[in-house]
């Protein structure tokens, strides 16, 4: 589930953050995932950070941007390289590495 808050402590230069959680119910799914997603960095790593982690299966990614819309704009990149990764997974089949 991602959720997006709006932290009103001005002086904070971070001030939109998102986090997305990804169950793939396997340790090695997860870590494929994560691998693969790891390699590409933010374009404008002093306007958008992204963090990434794996933990039971799970791939937790915490955003944080100084404006909605880099927020938005690297969370929906984001999404769409998780979602082509997914699918390579689940076309493939679990275990194979990428």
């Amino acid at each position: 589930m991602a959720a997006v808050s709006d932290l009103s402590d001005a002086s904070n230069q971070w001030e939109f953050s998102c986090d997305l959680e990804v169950d793939f119910e396997s340790e090695e799914n997860a870590s494929i995932v994560y691998s693969a997603l790891a390699v590409d960095k933010e374009l404008q790593p002093d306007k958008v950070k992204r963090e990434m982690s794996i933990s039971d299966g799970k791939l937790s990614v915490h955003f944080e941007a100084v404006e909605a819309r880099f927020l938005r704009a690297s969370f929906s990149a984001f999404v769409d390289v998780l979602t082509l990764a997914t699918k390579t997974i689940e076309e493939l089949g679990p275990g194979v590495e990428l």
